[in-house]
């Protein structure tokens, strides 16, 4: 194939994975009752959401109707793209492709499920409920709990992905069993760092709920490269 084959086979990709993304987005956004009722799920019974702008419902019912659309297409959108990629690849290459891809999405979903059932509820229960004074009331916005758990989803979804970034710069040979373990202490330092800028909260009971899973996939990590 030319160059400009491969940019016209290029754009035929995108268009399917535009076109797929698109109509799951508009699937989520007809089904606003069950999409939403999975959204704001994890908060607290107790603490009522408002909204304080006239578009707002609708501005933030399209756009976690894009990223619910986008979530459940990414399989789809890597499987178009790997097609496109694979032919350039050689078979020890596609097999580290597939291995990379296929592991990165899981403990991506996997970090994301944690923040949703776990982090994200007791951040939300925490800060929702917390006040300095009996004065005053706490006045949660929709858009306010919408973007607090886009971000530490996304924030703990991209955390999830160090084994899979240790395993390919072991592979690299950037990285070895005994370096990740002679440096474990400034990983725990750094760790604790990390899941201090992650959670919204204070307290170290939300600090330690982030911190111990980072730790153990550093273990984890450490297993891959030396395997």
């Amino acid at each position: 194939m030319t160059f400009w084959d491969h940019l016209d086979e290029l754009r035929m990709v995108l268009l399917r994975c535009l076109a797929v993304t698109a109509v799951a987005a508009c699937l989520a956004f007809v089904f606003k009752d069950e999409v939403f009722a999975v959204v704001l799920a994890p908060k607290d019974p107790n603490v009522q959401l408002i909204n304080t702008e006239l578009t707002s419902q609708f501005v933030i019912h399209m756009m976690v109707s894009f990223y619910v659309g986008l979530l459940v297409t990414a399989p789809y959108v890597l499987f178009e793209v790997y097609r496109f990629v694979a032919p350039a690849l050689y078979q020890n290459e596609k097999r580290y492709a597939t291995h990379v891809v296929l592991s990165g999405y899981l403990m991506f979903m996997l970090g994301t499920a944690f923040c949703y059932f776990v982090v994200f509820p007791i951040t939300f229960r925490f800060l929702g409920n917390y006040q300095v004074s009996g004065d005053v009331t706490n006045l949660i916005s929709l858009q306010s709990y919408i973007d607090t758990l886009l971000v530490l989803c996304l924030m703990m979804g991209a955390v999830f992905e160090i084994p899979v970034l240790t395993w390919l710069l072991g592979k690299m040979g950037v990285v070895n069993g005994t370096i990740l373990r002679r440096y474990r202490r400034h990983a725990i330092v750094a760790i604790v760092v990390v899941a201090a800028i992650i959670t919204p909260t204070s307290d170290a009971f939300t600090l330690l709920i982030v911190s111990v899973p980072m730790y153990l996939l550093y273990e984890v990590s450490i297993w891959l490269v030396r395997k």
